[in-house]
């Protein structure tokens, strides 16, 4: 039988999964009876813990919040994991949280046992990561946790959007959902003074406060929201476009293409049209070129012009 100390921490475990248990359930996990469970379960009340008991059938104990972060009893891939998050966290896109990042694993690290910290420490020293792009777009933790408290709240939100281009608008939404995508945070929304569904980068935006009046619920634009910000975002930044016929069934193509470089048009059975882009010609040539099927470009002399000059490149490479 555990001891009373051990025994305590162990419930405590039991009581922070994502489920609750019964106390039948608990007796038998710890090797007691319910009695002592019940004791236990005051125990850890005593402490502080807020410890919830529900009654009837599919009734049972749960860790609820309380007032303080309470010890966080974690099996080995779990903590590992939240390392490499945060070891990830302090280079990522998010600004200003760098800093608590590390300090958090700093912490996490000093109370590893050393099996943990081998297993950490290899990470470390084996992975090669690429530097960080820090011209890259980054938004801060401040800024994704009003908009998704917005979200949350259904409440519209007031802001300054700074286009592409450089121009600044003043917009009024409704927020829905936040899609990260590389270092990039997008917002969906529904404009309110232009009626319709827009995605916008969440570090061209400059909130105001107050937030606005609340809002009911739209159905979304779409079930596959990250498909549906790839195919928007990529549609707009593109610089070349190109309608292309594709001599091979839409569902095979489709699970070549990644959503960004396009959607995927059913014509027949054994034929479907995609509608890409890229920011350049040879890029458009590769993803072409990674169909695995004939195709016929249908809109873009440009795009057949320099076709033409990679077929009599790679004739010459192949020896022809």
């Amino acid at each position: 039988m555990l001891e009373t100390s051990e025994r305590l921490l162990r419930l405590l475990s039991l009581l922070q999964s994502p489920r609750d248990f019964t106390g039948p359930e608990l007796a038998e996990r710890l090797r007691v009876s319910t009695r002592t469970v019940r004791n236990d379960v005051g125990r850890l009340r005593t402490l502080g813990y807020p410890v919830h008991a529900t009654r009837g059938s599919v009734g049972g104990y749960r860790l609820g919040a309380g007032a303080s972060l309470p010890p966080l009893l974690l099996d080995d891939d779990e903590a590992v994991a939240i390392a490499i998050g945060l070891r990830t966290a302090a280079v990522g896109s998010i600004a200003g949280i760098e800093e608590s990042a590390l300090r958090a694993l700093a912490k996490l690290e000093r109370v590893f046992p050393s099996r943990l910290r081998r297993r950490v420490n290899a990470l470390q020293t084996f992975t090669v990561p690429v530097p960080p792009d820090h011209a890259g777009p980054t938004v801060t933790a401040a800024a994704l946790s009003a908009i998704t408290a917005a979200c949350r709240d259904r409440e519209r939100l007031r802001f300054d959007y700074r286009s592409h281009a450089g121009a600044t608008s003043r917009r009024e939404v409704e927020p829905y959902r936040l899609v990260n995508w590389g270092r990039r945070w997008f917002l969906v929304a529904w404009d309110v003074a232009r009626g319709d569904w827009r995605t916008f980068r969440v570090d061209r935006v400059t909130l105001r406060t107050p937030n606005g009046r609340r809002f009911a619920a739209r159905d979304l634009p779409s079930e596959d929201l990250a498909a549906y910000v790839a195919q928007g975002v990529s549609a707009a930044a593109w610089r070349y476009r190109a309608r292309v016929v594709v001599h091979a069934p839409a569902a095979v193509i489709a699970a070549r293409l990644p959503a960004a470089v396009g959607p995927v048009e059913v014509i027949d059975d054994g034929t479907c049209g995609v509608d890409s882009g890229a920011d350049s010609l040879e890029m458009l040539a590769v993803w072409l070129g990674m169909l695995g099927a004939d195709f016929t470009v249908q809109d873009n002399p440009e795009l057949v012009e320099h076709l033409r000059v990679l077929a009599r490149r790679y004739a010459t490479a192949a020896g022809a």
